[in-house]
C-alpha cells in the first residue's frame, strides 16, 4: 500500500474512534428518567425537562355568568283597554306613541246597549222619586188616621224596592264612567298615566266585545318601568331568585350597564328548550331602553368550591382523569383527580389537588408513556 493511502486510512480509523467515545461518553453522562410508583423522576442534565411546561394551581374566583333575555312591558304598569258594549267608532283621540293622562279620553263609541243603560237609570231615578214623593202622603195620612197600616208598608216596600234599584242603574253607570244623560256614546278612557303602545280600531270600525276577546282595543304602558324576561338553563337555575341584583345591557347602551333586579323564577322548565323563564325589573328609567330589544343580564357568582387549572393539565385514562404535579426538581407524581365544569380553556378540579401545586401542562402525555413503559 502506497504511503499517501495509509496515512488515509489511518486518519478514519481515528475519526470514527473518536465519534465512537463521544457517543458512550454522552450515554454515560445523561442516565434516562426512572419511575417510583406513579412518579417519574429527570436527572437534572436530562434534556427532556425543556418539553414540560407547568402551570400554577388557582382557586375558583368569583364568576362572571351571562344569560340572554328580552325587555317587555311592565304588567302591572300596562293596562289594556276594552270596550263592554257593542258599537261604532265615532271618533279617536289618541294614536299610537301619544303620551296620556289617567282618566285620558282615547275614543268615543256610539254603543246602543250604553243608551239602553243610561235609559234605565233615568227611569229608576224617576220611579224613586215618585215613590219617595208617594211615602211622604201615605205616612202622612196614616198619622190622621185615614191610610190603612197595610197602605204604609205597600208604601214603604215600594220606596225600598225603587231605591235600590236606582242605586243598581247608578252604579252600573259609574262602572262604565258615564252620567245619567242618555246620549249612548261611551268613552275609552286611560287609567294610567304611560303612553300608547298599540291601536287597533279605526273611524267607523264596528267593534263587538265577543269578536276578538284577546285583542285589547288600546294598550297603554309606562315604558320608563320594564320587566325583562330571561332564557336560564337548568344548571345555572340555583343562582337566581327573587332580590339578586343583576346588570344588563343592550346594544343600545353600547358599554354601559344599567341595574335591574330578579322578581321570580318559574317553577317549571321548557320541555322544547329545556330552559326556566327568569322575570325581573329594570331599576330606573333609560330613554334608551324599548320594549322587546333584546338584553344580557350579568350575574357575579361567588368562588365555588374547588380549584382551575389549564384544561391541558388534564386528560383521561379510562374512566379516570389525571393530571400530573411537579414535586421537586425533575419529579412528577401523577395524581387521580375529580373534575368540575370546563370554560375558557380552564377546568374546575373538585378533589385531587392543593392550591399549593403546579400542574403539567405540556409534556404530561410523554410522562404518561414512561409510566406505562414500566408497568
Amino acid at each position: 500500500m502506497r504511503p499517501g493511502l495509509r496515512r488515509a486510512a489511518a486518519l478514519l480509523m481515528l475519526l470514527a474512534a473518536a465519534a465512537a467515545g463521544c457517543s458512550k461518553n454522552g450515554d454515560k453522562g445523561v442516565p434516562p428518567p426512572r419511575v417510583e410508583k406513579n412518579a417519574v423522576i429527570f436527572d437534572a442534565a436530562s434534556p427532556q425537562l425543556a418539553t414540560l411546561q407547568t402551570a400554577p394551581v388557582e382557586p375558583r374566583g368569583e364568576a362572571l355568568v351571562r344569560f340572554s333575555g328580552r325587555l317587555v312591558w311592565n304588567e302591572d304598569r300596562t293596562v289594556r283597554v276594552f270596550a263592554p258594549f257593542a258599537g261604532r267608532v265615532m271618533s279617536i283621540s289618541e294614536r299610537a306613541g301619544d303620551r296620556v293622562k289617567p282618566g285620558q279620553v282615547l275614543a268615543k263609541l256610539a254603543a246602543p246597549e250604553l243608551g239602553m243603560a243610561q235609559s234605565e237609570a233615568r227611569k229608576a231615578d224617576q220611579d224613586y222619586l215618585l215613590s219617595q214623593k208617594n211615602l211622604a202622603r201615605v205616612e202622612e195620612l196614616h198619622g190622621a188616621g185615614v191610610a190603612a197600616t197595610k197602605d204604609l208598608q205597600a208604601a214603604q216596600a215600594d220606596f225600598a224596592r225603587t231605591r235600590a234599584e236606582r242605586e243598581r242603574t247608578q252604579a252600573r253607570l259609574k262602572l262604565y264612567g258615564t252620567d245619567g244623560t242618555v246620549d249612548q256614546q261611551y268613552s275609552l278612557r286611560s287609567e294610567i298615566a304611560g303612553v300608547v303602545v298599540e291601536r287597533n280600531l279605526n273611524p267607523g270600525q264596528e267593534t263587538r266585545p265577543d269578536a276578538n276577546p284577546d285583542r285589547p282595543l288600546f294598550v297603554i304602558s309606562d315604558p320608563q318601568r320594564l320587566w325583562f324576561l330571561l332564557d336560564v338553563a337548568e344548571r345555572d337555575v340555583g343562582e337566581l331568585r327573587g332580590g339578586v341584583e343583576v346588570k344588563l345591557s343592550t346594544s343600545s347602551l353600547g358599554e354601559e350597564r344599567v341595574p335591574g333586579h330578579i322578581l321570580s323564577v318559574a317553577d317549571v322548565v321548557d320541555p322544547q328548550t329545556r330552559t326556566v323563564k327568569v322575570r325581573g325589573a329594570v331599576d330606573g328609567a333609560d330613554p334608551r331602553l324599548k320594549a322587546e330589544m333584546f338584553v344580557t343580564a350579568e350575574l357575579k357568582v361567588p368562588a365555588a368550591k374547588g380549584l382551575i387549572v389549564p384544561a391541558r393539565a388534564v386528560y383521561l385514562r379510562g374512566e379516570q382523569y389525571y393530571v400530573f404535579v411537579e414535586d421537586g426538581p425533575g419529579r412528577y407524581v401523577r395524581r387521580a383527580v375529580q373534575v368540575g365544569p370546563g370554560t375558557d380553556g380552564y377546568q374546575v378540579v373538585l378533589a385531587g389537588l392543593e392550591a399549593a401545586h403546579k400542574v403539567v401542562v405540556d409534556g404530561n402525555l410523554l410522562l404518561e408513556k414512561i409510566l406505562a413503559s414500566k408497568d
